[in-house]
């Protein structure tokens, strides 16, 4: 699926459809350059859900943990990961074992430590917007 993200109000809808789409369980992987859009993708994913607290960036925490409706939502941020070994420090294979949906920024750099994921989301800019791919 691609679709072009015209006005930050394009990309809040599309983060409720996924709400709408996304199961319980799932591992999404969001690609894209930075401020591509890939936290606020998720914030508008956590709105949709009825989260109303603050969504940050977890760049230097690499995770921020929600519990909304009850149902767990992870975001990762790999960005500032030195060597994927330091995701077995903060347990992410439990993250993995459980009922959440784990949106996971930069993938790349948790190679070797990642599940295959189930939703490949692509940002980048275009013109003024932003253009999504989702596989």
């Amino acid at each position: 699926m691609q679709r072009y993200l015209a006005t930050p109000e394009a990309t809040d809808q599309f983060g409720a459809e996924l709400w709408s789409l996304l199961p319980a369980q799932a591992v999404v992987f969001l690609q894209g350059d930075l401020g591509a859009g890939k936290t606020t993708l998720v914030r508008a994913y956590l709105r949709a859900a009825g989260f109303v607290g603050a969504v940050k960036s977890p760049t230097y925490t690499l995770v921020e943990e929600y519990l909304v409706n009850d149902r767990k939502i992870v975001h990762f941020d790999l960005y500032r990961l030195a060597e994927p070994e330091e995701l077995e420090w903060i347990g992410i294979r439990d993250y993995f074992n459980q009922e959440c949906v784990c949106f996971i920024e930069w993938p790349d750099k948790g190679e070797g430590f990642l599940p295959l994921p189930d939703y490949v989301i692509t940002l980048s800019a275009e013109g003024s917007g932003r253009l999504l791919d989702m596989s």
